[in-house]
């Protein structure tokens, strides 16, 4: 008897319908087909072993099994489920009627308990698109399939019950997600608040102003300045996530394995710090299962490096590319994938080996030659990525002696916010450029064309500063995001002379450190 069920394989973001065919004949062999990895292959083990736990018996004959289309790679233990009811149908075991409704996905435990698989999100929407009425999948997936709309979602917690529902022996209510209430519940509970930084209000500006165009900073301070307090800060100044910024992000971390048990969505933007030890390949993506990288799962939000020094070279490298495309390709032999990759990118960094070049309270241990072999691990050209360059001081005594606390992230939110609804304004009708950040040199010419008085300003800066001829277009764009702030419609002195500020890294003393 032949009976087929349904699934779906996922490679980057986009799911592929998989039919399963369980064809048993008369004989004692088993056959697996359609490009199968060794989890799958696995399968048939697990389900085996799991039938005689619940009560039902292993089919004894020739069974057969073709997972279609057949050439196209099939990975993971989410075959487990359909294999298993596609196997029962074939015996007579199970009502075959139904099958064609319903896209299934589950890993099966050796006593017949569904386990959590990746990528639900993916699938789900795969499912709804080739219009299945519903969708069966562990318990602990069943809020993450759930937010898909004009879909039924049914979380088993074992084989049995998925048997009792297609026999029609037991009924089951499909679990529904209130996707908007689920979306602004938790939008501004953070747990971290620049309340609690006193002092540093230079450095706290930089991060508005970076926030606000969505620019890339660099903060360069010896250790204890605080530059990893308010980097992870950061997240609760930034503009919330849109809900369909949020269903990407989501589906990405979904792919990745990363949302936890009974997640339905993420609404608070990413934060991602990986440890500086990273691999290439962990930061861009890329395994045997081409899963997202930590570039990918910073998606619409940060992706922090501390100590960025202590990055290999390889890996800041590949950086290079997916901050100006703002999206990943990954193609390995078998597999090409592209996944999104808008993020901003923030990095700390001492200004020396020891820590305490320019630090007024302690001494500068290193050689001239350590600085700048330490310096020049950074390359010119992922340097010029970063937008802002700030020094971080340490904080005075009599500023962390203060009891009373710092403004709070609501009140720089607010004014990001504003900044950022004057950028999706002024850019609605330029398709991908959503802030300051993004904007091109003839948007610079169009949007950021400084005065007279502005444009000597700058000039004079450029000569008596040694700024490199890449910082030009990086200061009008950080001194457009400043005007912004303050509402102004034109770029003014004031607003150059602040940006100018923040290229630190491209004055004179410090390029003789070989940054």
């Amino acid at each position: 008897m032949l009976a087929k069920t349904y699934s779906a394989a996922v490679m980057g973001l986009e799911a592929t319908t998989i039919t399963i065919e369980a064809n048993l004949t008369r004989g004692v062999m088993f056959h697996l087909s359609g490009m199968a990895d060794t989890a799958v292959k696995e399968s048939y083990d697990r389900i085996s072993a799991a039938l005689p736990n619940i009560g039902f018996k292993t089919p004894t004959a020739n069974l057969t099994i073709n997972l279609s289309p057949a050439d196209l790679k099939k990975e993971g233990s989410g075959f487990d489920l359909p294999m298993a009811v596609g196997i029962l149908g074939a015996d007579g075991q199970i009502d075959c009627s139904h099958l064609h409704e319903y896209m299934l996905v589950g890993e099966l435990g050796l006593d017949g308990q569904l386990k959590p698989v990746r990528a639900v999100l993916p699938i789900a929407i795969r499912a709804r698109k080739e219009k299945f009425k519903g969708l069966i999948v562990p318990r602990e997936n069943v809020r993450e399939a759930a937010i898909v709309n004009n879909l039924e979602v049914y979380g088993m917690d074992n084989l049995s019950d998925v048997v009792s529902f297609m026999n029609g022996s037991t009924s089951y209510e499909p679990t529904v997600v209130d996707t908007r209430k689920e979306f602004y519940e938790h939008q501004y509970s953070f747990d971290l608040d620049y309340a609690d930084v006193k002092g540093q209000e230079s450095v706290k500006r930089a991060l508005e102003v970076a926030s606000a165009g969505s620019h890339n900073i660099l903060l360069i301070g010896p250790p204890g300045s605080g530059k990893s307090m308010m980097a992870k800060r950061l997240p609760s100044i930034l503009p919330p996530l849109s809900l369909a910024e949020s269903l990407e992000t989501t589906q990405i971390h979904s792919v990745a394995g990363k949302l936890g048990n009974n997640v339905s969505l993420i609404t608070q933007r990413p934060f991602r710090s990986p440890h500086h030890s990273t691999s290439q390949v962990a930061m861009t993506g890329g395994t045997a299962k081409a899963t997202p990288g930590e570039i990918s799962l910073a998606h619409f939000g940060i992706l922090y490096l501390d100590e960025l020094p202590e990055f290999s070279k390889a890996t800041l490298e590949v950086l290079r590319q997916p901050l100006e495309d703002r999206k990943i390709t990954i193609a390995r032999a078998n597999y090409t994938v592209e996944y999104p990759c808008s993020f901003m990118l923030v990095a700390s960094m001492n200004p020396c080996p020891c820590g305490y070049y320019g630090d007024p309270t302690h001494r500068c241990v290193c050689t001239p030659g350590q600085i700048q072999r330490y310096t020049s691990r950074i390359s010119g050209p992922l340097m010029d990525r970063f937008d802002l360059h700030v020094e971080v001081p340490v904080v005075p005594f009599k500023d962390l002696s203060k009891m009373q606390p710092g403004e709070p992230s609501s009140a720089i939110r607010e004014r990001v916010i504003r900044a950022r609804n004057i950028q999706t304004e002024r850019f609605k009708a330029f398709k991908g450029v959503h802030s300051n950040s993004q904007m091109t040199e003839r948007m610079l010419h169009e949007f950021a064309e400084p005065d007279a008085a502005s444009l000597d300003m700058l000039r004079m800066a450029m000569e008596r500063l040694k700024l490199s001829a890449r910082a030009y277009g990086r200061i009008l764009k950080v001194a457009r995001t400043i005007a912004d702030l303050e509402g102004s419609e034109k770029v003014q002195s004031q607003h150059i002379a602040e940006a100018i500020g923040y290229r630190n890294l491209d004055r004179g003393d410090w390029a003789e450190r070989g940054i």
